[in-house]
Formats: structure tokens, C-alpha cells, sequence
């Protein structure tokens, strides 16, 4: 069976498993989903895999029954200690070990040293290791912080920590607001059923539709960086900044879905966030559990670490209170930027595209605050008019877009090249003398596609003022029919799918 949930086989296999969450006592659901959850591991080709999630819940477990079972500051430090390490070197080991290696080599190079000094290493990596490690990583701390109850029953932890529909893209859990619901039971309700069964429609055309359209502009550009230039390495950019806010919603959408289903509310992911006016509002807004999680786990600790509050202290004394305290937010955001693009994946064009980049933005966004505010008063300019948040959008986006320029090049080399390339923007930079209807989509499914993303646009407006399902809900029985209805048939008729098409994965699956 394949991993991703747009296959029929998965289908076939969560129709089932709804059917029989219904059948089966109210007690015994949780037992039920941390079944289901072992056998989406085995059946999707992992099989020994399913060690290492089992291993990482077995750590977590272990140290927190030690900080349940004693009040000793020492002893739980210790617990935390070893867990927090325990987790973080497994994910090194599958994830990162080659990063570095790799980069090592890169250096052994830059002083003459010919040949690969380290060997990298091929290990196979379980689905979603970093979402599951991070839920729990998450969850151990707020019990060492004493501001969650820690899990006395393995096996409840090891449902939570490997639930089937997280394990793909997320979204990455906290015990302390959504652990307690997996365990409860959960009758059926029509309305949530079908509510849930409604989102996961409007995530299959987002990824069927969408996401797997713009996936052919982008691999006909991107797969051959070095034929195209000019505008056309911005169209396949834009329909990546598409391909991937469709595929991973999207996915979201499915998952949330899937979970209202079952009677489980989980944590948004998104929330619009191409509407975004500035680069930290769009991160409050894209991968939101991701970004809450940086927040409380990396970078709050950071600022109140001795090294911090040292450094701090010399830089107010040096630059002033207020310069110095920036000073040294921006120190701590490095490092916390660094950690989310590495987080994206082990390759110096995450850590660029992801993370480095957008903290520059970020910083020269801060310093230069003052300079924007005297430049709109001076011109006479009303900050808070509508043409000035448009042009604040557009330009957020753009910002975006060069990063997703890194996040999708083969390397750091071939992103540079790209954006050389496409510096020529009035040229359109297809070879042969070819239209726009040579990159990857021609006249009716370019048509098919703006249209998507017109329907994409007005739900995503509607979304601004309030749930769309429930505003459909207060519509007569046929109008409700027909919406739904239209947009099941408009994926199933035009969505890419099927036993001749391979529809990509999930792009956050790997991580």
C-alpha cells in the first residue's frame, strides 16, 4: 500500500477503519487507532522501521516516569537530559550525519584536501521522524516543566506519539492541549463525520488538482535549470510557492479531516498565509505548529540560557539597552533560524531557503523599521491604506519566493544560477523559441489550472470571515448537494490520479 493518502489503497484501508471505529466499544477506539497505526507502518513498506517510532516513544516513556517519581532537581534534569539526547541522536544519525559529512568534505576541499575525506552513511528512515520526535521532545519537556501530567500507559503514549495521520506532514501535536481526546470515546456524529469527510474533499483537490499541476511547470524548469531563464524561472516559481502551499495544506486538510472523523481535533497548520504583509506574520501563518514549537522549545530557552543573558548584558553595556537587547534576539534567532531550515532537511539549501534567508528578513526588517516609518511620513503616506497592505502582500510573497527558489533547486549552486537566470525577467527564456505552453501545461490544462486557482482564491477570501463549511451547512439541503457534489466531481474528473499516474508524495512526507 502506498504511503501517501491519496491512493485508493489507502482509501479502501481508512473506509474500513472508520467503519469498524464505530463498531467496536467506545473503550477500545484508542487501542483501535494505535493498531491501525502500526499496521499504516507495515503496510507501507516500512516494516522493521516501525522500531525506531516504537524505540523513541520506549525513551520518552522511561524518562518520564523518572520525573514522575521524584522530586529531585538532579535526577530529572538527568531524565530530561537523556531523553532530549536519546531522540535528538537517533534523528541525527538518519538525518543529518551525511549533512555533515558532506559539509566536512566541503571543507576539507576549500584547503586543497582531494577526495572525500568521510564516507557518508545510507540509513533508511522511518515516515515523519521528525514530527513524531518533535511531538515527543515536546511533550517530555512540558512534563520536566511540570505543565503537563506525564503518561502512566506505554501504549497510550505510543499512540499518541505514532497516530497514522500525523505521520506523513503533521501537524506536530502537544500533549497539554490535544493528548487527552485520543483516549476519551467518541460516538458517532453525523456532523463531524461528514464535516470531516468535507475537508478531506477540499484537500484532494487542493493536491490531486492543484499541487500536481503546477508540479509539471515546476519539474519541466527546475529538472532543467540550465535551458531555462527570464520569466520562466519565475512562473515555475510561483507555481512551486502554489505546488507546495496546495500539496502540504492540502495534506493538512486530509489529516484534520480524517481525525474530525474519528472525533479528534488537532492543531491548524495553516492560515492563508499568502495574505501575509510581513515575513514574521507570514511564519505565524505557514507550518503554525512548527513555528509554535521553535518558539517555546529552541528559542525562549535560548534567551534564558546563562550564555545568552551573559552576552546580553555586554552588548547592552556596549550599544545601549535597547540596540544591545536586539542585539541579542537577533543572536538567539540565528540559531534559531538555522534550526528551523536544517529541520527542512540536511542540505545547506534548507538551512538558506528555509531559515538563513528569512532571518535575514527578518533582522533588516527590524533595523530598518525606523527608516520605513520617516520615508511614509515624509511622503505623506497612510501605512494602514489598502494599496499600501497590497503592495506589502506582493512583496512578502516575493520574499517567499526566493527562498522556495533554494528549497527546490538541486543545490545551492543551481538556486544562484536560477536567480541569475531570471534576472532577465522581461525575457521569457524558454529554448527553442517556445510560448509559456511549452512548460509543462498546455492551453486547456493552464485554463484548468488558473481556474483551481481562482476557486483556491475565493475560498481562502471566505476563509478570512469565518468557517466556509459551516456557512455551506446554512444552506438549503440541494444548494449544500450541489456545492459538495460539484467540487467531488470537478476533483474526480480533472484530478491527476490513477493506476497509470503516479501522483508525487507528500513534499513534507521525508521530513
Amino acid at each position: 500500500m502506498q504511503a501517501t493518502f491519496t491512493s485508493f489503497y489507502f482509501l479502501c484501508f481508512y473506509t474500513c477503519i472508520l467503519f469498524l471505529y464505530y463498531l467496536i466499544p467506545k473503550k477500545t477506539q484508542w487501542v483501535f487507532l494505535l493498531l491501525t497505526s502500526i499496521a499504516y507502518y507495515l503496510l507501507t513498506g516500512n516494516g522493521a522501521l516501525i522500531l525506531y517510532p516504537f524505540a523513541g516513544c520506549g525513551v520518552a516513556y522511561a524518562g518520564m516516569r523518572v520525573m514522575a517519581g521524584t522530586e529531585d532537581g538532579r535526577k530529572r534534569r538527568a531524565a530530561l537530559v537523556g531523553v532530549v539526547a536519546a531522540l535528538v541522536g537517533i534523528l541525527f544519525l538518519l538525518k543529518y550525519v551525511n549533512f555533515v559529512i558532506q559539509t566536512a568534505n566541503g571543507i576539507a576541499g576549500l584547503f586543497g584536501i582531494e577526495g572525500e575525506a568521510l564516507r557518508g552513511l545510507k540509513l533508511a528512515a522511518p515516515l515523519g521522524v521528525s514530527f513524531y520526535t518533535f511531538t515527543l521532545l515536546g511533550y517530555v519537556i512540558d512534563v520536566y516543566n511540570k505543565i503537563a501530567e506525564p503518561q502512566k500507559n506505554f501504549f497510550r503514549l505510543a499512540l499518541y506519539g505514532m497516530y497514522f495521520p500525523t505521520v506523513l506532514s503533521g501537524p506536530i501535536l502537544r500533549y497539554r492541549e490535544d493528548g487527552a481526546q485520543f483516549f476519551k470515546p467518541h460516538p458517532f456524529d453525523y456532523r463531524e463525520v461528514t464535516f470531516g469527510l468535507q475537508r478531506m474533499v477540499w484537500g484532494f483537490f487542493k493536491t490531486l488538482v492543484i499541487s500536481e499541476r503546477m508540479n509539471l511547470v515546476v519539474n519541466t524548469v527546475y529538472d532543467n535549470d540550465m535551458s531555462y531563464g527570464g520569466l520562466s524561472v519565475w512562473i515555475a516559481t510561483v507555481c512551486f510557492a502554489f505546488q507546495l502551499y496546495t500539496n502540504f495544506s492540502g495534506s493538512m486538510d486530509i489529516v484534520l479531516g480524517m481525525s474530525q472523523t474519528f472525533g479528534l481535533k488537532l492543531p491548524e497548520n495553516f492560515e492563508t498565509p499568502f495574505f501575509s504583509k510581513t515575513i514574521p506574520e507570514y511564519w505565524r501563518r505557514w507550518h503554525i505548529s512548527l513555528g509554535i514549537w521553535m518558539k517555546e522549545y529552541v528559542f525562549y530557552p535560548l534567551l534564558r540560557t546563562q550564555a545568552f543573558t551573559a552576552l546580553g548584558k555586554k552588548l547592552r553595556g556596549r550599544f545601549g539597552k535597547k540596540r544591545g537587547k536586539q542585539l541579542a534576539t537577533f543572536s538567539a534567532m540565528f540559531l534559531l533560524w538555522f534550526t528551523v531550515g536544517i529541520w527542512h532537511g540536511g542540505d545547506w539549501k534548507f538551512v538558506i531557503g528555509s531559515g538563513l534567508l528569512h532571518w535575514a528578513y527578518i533582522v533588516c526588517g527590524e533595523l530598518l523599521a525606523p527608516v520605513y516609518g520617516k520615508f511614509m511620513e515624509k511622503c505623506h503616506i497612510n501605512p494602514k491604506s489598502g494599496w499600501v497592505d497590497g503592495l506589502r502582500i506582493l512583496r512578502t510573497f516575493f520574499l517567499a519566493n526566493l527562498g522556495f527558489v533554494f528549497f527546490r533547486a538541486e543545490s545551492v549552486p543551481a538556486a544562484v544560477r536560477l536567480l541569475k537566470a531570471g534576472a532577465c525577467f522581461w525575457k521569457l527564456g524558454v529554448p527553442d523559441g517556445g510560448s509559456v505552453f511549452s512548460l509543462g501545461l498546455d492551453v486547456i490544462e493552464a485554463v484548468i489550472a488558473v481556474v483551481s486557482l481562482l476557486i483556491l482564491l475565493t475560498v481562502s477570501l471566505l476563509q478570512r470571515k469565518g468557517s466556509v463549511r459551516e456557512r455551506i451547512e446554512k444552506k438549503k439541503l440541494p444548494v449544500r448537494f450541489a456545492l459538495w457534489y460539484a467540487l467531488l466531481f470537478y476533483t474526480i474528473l480533472l484530478g491527476y490520479y490513477g493506476p497509470e499516474y503516479n501522483a508525487a508524495e507528500f513534499i513534507y512526507q521525508g521530513f
